[in-house]
């Protein structure tokens, strides 16, 4: 996704990564990394058994990362990643992109205005409450005081 946080000034085209550095550096499970693979996000290389991952992985890794918290399904970010790739001048990518976001926002708008009326209501049934126990407190004290002489 555009705006995805900087790759790391000591990231070698060159360097690979296992599976547990990744995960450590992205807070992720192996688990997780495994099933981004699975879904077709990642494809790294191997030496043996070894999943190795390369710069190309980690980039994608992070664009994933951003789309997640942003809230992007896995299908729309393999959309995004798959216009990558065939995409040199990044147009139809940053189409696709700036059409998801636009989307995400409508949602999340909306989203805000059902929480703020829902707090509005919570606030006013919050407030009869507290005015109904109110009066059932003075009426309690004046009872009290009237058993009592």
């Amino acid at each position: 996704m555009p705006g995805a946080p900087p790759l790391r000034n000591d990231c070698d085209e060159a360097r690979t990564y296992a599976i547990g550095e990744l995960a450590d550096e992205f807070g992720l499970t192996l688990r997780t990394i495994r099933h981004y693979e699975d879904e077709g996000l990642l494809a790294p290389g191997r030496d043996g058994m070894s999943r190795v991952y390369g710069h190309r992985d980690r980039a994608r890794l992070a664009l994933i990362c951003r789309g997640k918290r942003l809230g992007f399904s896995l299908a729309e970010i393999k959309d995004f990643l798959n216009l990558y790739d065939g995409d040199d001048g990044q147009v139809e990518q940053m189409r696709y992109a700036q059409k998801l976001a636009r989307r995400r926002i409508f949602a999340l708008e909306r989203q805000l205005a059902d929480v703020q009326q829902t707090l509005v209501e919570l606030r006013g049934i919050d407030a009869q409450i507290t005015q109904h126990l109110r009066r059932n407190d003075i009426e309690d004290t004046v009872t009290r005081k009237d058993q009592n002489p």
